[in-house]
């Protein structure tokens, strides 16, 4: 191995190349999202527009699709929400469902319509042959007890229900676009990184090749150099796949799977949430949607109890009409009246399955609330130890891994290393990016999954 002092031209051309491997203070400026309305604290659910989620022909998505070449300017998280909440299919569903079950509730309090008919009797008879014709006779049954108002109000709670879900999709979408948004943010980074490990061999490898032809380097130079630009250009070409593969798993969150591949713009550096686990817990289990879902599926199950107690009572069904005797040529009337006798079927079953499932509906409360308490506690953990981990590798390992790698580039330079301890340190400084890319990344996903649960809409924050 030859040394600085033996080949000059190599040892500049070298550090040169090098230099550029120098960690640089980089990112883009985080677009905030548009801010959301408060959260109403009682069980009524909000009023949520289904029509955000129907609309046909989005305005941002057109703009994306006029053109198969990714857009040069790149796209922010807030233009990614957009277009996730006017087109992802299951938010679309929520809302659907929501007018679907608001249909169910009103036809469930609608009377019953009367029946109209008309008979004939004896119309063969030898004492008259024109018998008895009765028409019209007008039929309605009478609905007792107030079922029908407590049909309406099992739908209607029902329908705020849906609402509550349709909120809860809302924030399961948004999380799973912030988790796209950073995994596609992330595997940028990544190809930022190779793209210069790749710059910088190439450049180093050519100068090697030039030194080599001269007689001025040896030949295990070149191909140390070789190995290592061949081994950059492969993590290279994979951290490209990966990158599309994460923004092609993005554009089908959002509901539009031929969206064009872009560049997102943003950075994986701060500021990061801050959170505090009980305070966060407190927001959850009081606020959550499908905490208010569980709620109001308990006072539903009550009002069906309710409904089922009462279904025993019988409706009565009255009848009146003209009749006309042909046989003594006059005119009369027709009335009648009935009601089924409650003696074997006292709705005995459906009383019991209503009561029972009133306490499946208190229970199924708690369940959510455990399932929530669950998920805050995995996320939270992960958000916890990937900010220290980043904090560490920002604050110390990546200031050590460059200071140890320009001391050997200095060495280098001096005659005291061989250019192999450059490579060396090198590789541990690239490595060292790498991880804190990883632990950003990480991080990032976990507080998308904390924001999801708390209900942010703002987010993250811009500060």
């Amino acid at each position: 191995m030859l040394h600085w002092k033996c080949v000059p031209d190599l040892a500049k051309a070298l550090a040169a190349a090098l230099l550029l491997f120098v960690p640089s203070e980089r990112g883009l400026a985080q677009v905030p999202s548009a801010p959301m309305p408060e959260l109403p604290a009682s069980n009524t659910p909000p009023v949520i527009d289904p029509q955000l989620s129907r609309s046909s022909s989005p305005p941002r998505q057109v703009e994306l699709l006029r053109t198969t070449q990714a857009p040069t300017h790149g796209v922010g998280l807030a233009e990614l929400i957009q277009i996730g909440l006017e087109n992802n299919p299951e938010l679309r569903q929520a809302g659907l469902r929501v007018d679907a079950a608001v249909g169910r509730a009103l036809q469930a309090g609608l009377y019953p319509n009367p029946t109209v008919s008309a008979e004939g009797s004896e119309l063969g008879g030898r004492s008259g042959p024109g018998g008895f014709i009765t028409a019209p006779i007008i039929t309605q049954e009478v609905v007792t007890a107030r079922k029908l108002r407590l049909d309406r109000q099992v739908g209607l709670h029902d329908a705020d229900q849906s609402r509550w879900q349709l909120l809860a999709q809302r924030f399961v979408l948004l999380t799973a676009i912030r988790r796209g948004y950073f995994e596609v943010l992330a595997a940028q980074r990544r190809v930022e990184i190779y793209s210069e490990l790749f710059d910088l061999a190439s450049k180093a490898t050519q100068t090697t090749e030039t030194l080599v032809k001269g007689r001025q380097a040896a030949h295990l130079d070149l191909i140390q150099m070789r190995v290592e630009l061949n081994r950059f250009r492969a993590e290279l070409d994979a951290a490209r796949q990966e990158r599309l593969a994460a923004w092609r798993r993005l554009a089908a969150t959002l509901g539009t799977p031929d969206l064009p591949d872009s560049l997102v713009v943003g950075t994986l550096e701060g500021p990061w949430p801050d959170y505090q686990f009980d305070a966060a817990v407190r927001e959850i289990l009081e606020h959550h949607p499908d905490v208010n879902a569980a709620r109001v599926g308990v006072a539903k199950a009550q009002w069906a109890l309710r409904r089922a107690r009462v279904e025993p009572i019988p409706n009565v069904t009255f009848g009146s009409g003209y009749e006309r005797d042909n046989v003594e040529r006059q005119d009369q009337w027709v009335f009648r009246a009935s009601l089924p006798l409650p003696v074997f079927n006292r709705n005995q079953g459906n009383i019991q399955a209503a009561a029972a499932e009133v306490g499946r509906a208190a229970a199924e409360v708690e369940h959510v609330q455990n399932l929530l308490h669950a998920r805050l506690a995995t996320a939270f953990g992960q958000y916890t130890a990937t900010r220290e981990r980043a904090e560490r590798y920002r604050d110390s390992i990546l200031r050590d891994a460059t200071e140890a790698y320009e001391l050997a580039l200095q060495a280098f330079q001096g005659g005291q290393f061989e250019y192999l301890r450059v490579l060396q340190s090198q590789r541990a400084l690239a490595e060292a990016k790498l991880e804190y890319v990883r632990a950003l990344t990480e991080l990032w996903l976990a507080a998308s999954e904390i924001a999801g649960l708390l209900l942010e809409e703002d987010w993250p924050p811009t500060r």
